[in-house]
């Protein structure tokens, strides 16, 4: 997301932009960071600080700042932090990125977590979610839409691949042998525009659901749509 689309969703759950504690990266891609520039020279010219942005020592080369001079924090993949009454976790996940991570976050004994752009689901990764109150994890895409889809098929290996992204299948099958019973919600992003469709999302994960007999509530994130607020 832009700034402005960043800035803008922010400002529609009641968060003033220029209160920012800090940013976490997971990774340098594109379509992670696209707008993280922008935000850190937002604060160097508009609100006169630098902000602090949280990434891994092999992360932070691989961004392009364009002229922004944010604070930037480095730390070890698999290490944690504190920022304010945040205990933030890192975790390394499969991924064709530099230095790719999750992350959750654990304040008042409440604890969330998050797991985007991964290949499948390590049984380090699955620990790591252990706990969560709310899990957001990407269901990226229908292997048989993706099969058939657009892309050169060079793409399609990169994205079947054990460090591309997860399929709805492969999310379900974690709901069934990996996600944990103290999960409250369940979110589901980073869907596919050319590869997946919500309906599809939801169905699959709700399948899963049922079947392991868990009352959590499942949401699913749509492309280009705000999500709601969760509050516990």
């Amino acid at each position: 997301m832009s700034r402005l689309e960043t800035f803008q969703r922010l400002a529609s759950i009641g968060e003033d932009p220029a209160s920012l504690d800090a940013i976490l990266v997971t990774h340098e891609h594109s379509d992670h960071v696209a707008g993280l520039s922008v935000i850190a020279r937002t604060y160097q010219k508009k609100f006169q600080r630098r902000l602090p942005v949280y990434l891994t020592h092999l992360t932070a080369p691989a961004i392009e700042w364009a002229g922004a001079e944010p604070e930037i924090r480095t730390f070890q993949a698999g290490t944690g932090f504190q920022i304010g009454d945040l205990s933030v976790s890192s975790f390394t996940i499969p991924h064709d990125a530099a230095d790719p991570v999750g992350y959750t976050v654990e304040a008042e004994g409440i604890k969330v977590g998050l797991a985007m752009d991964l290949g499948y689901l390590p049984e380090s990764v699955k620990y790591h979610l252990q706990g969560c109150r709310l899990i957001v994890l990407e269901s990226n895409h229908d292997l048989d839409m993706l099969k058939v889809g657009p892309y050169p098929w060079s793409v399609k290996q990169r994205v079947m691949s054990r460090k591309g992204h997860l399929s709805n299948d492969l999310v379900s099958e974690f709901i069934l042998d990996g996600l944990d019973r103290e999960v409250k919600t369940l979110v589901l992003g980073h869907l596919s525009e050319h590869n997946n469709h919500p309906g599809l999302v939801r169905l699959v994960a709700s399948q899963a659901l049922e079947r392991k007999a868990l009352p959590a509530e499942l949401v699913v994130a749509e492309p280009r749509r705000q999500g709601e607020l969760f509050t516990y």
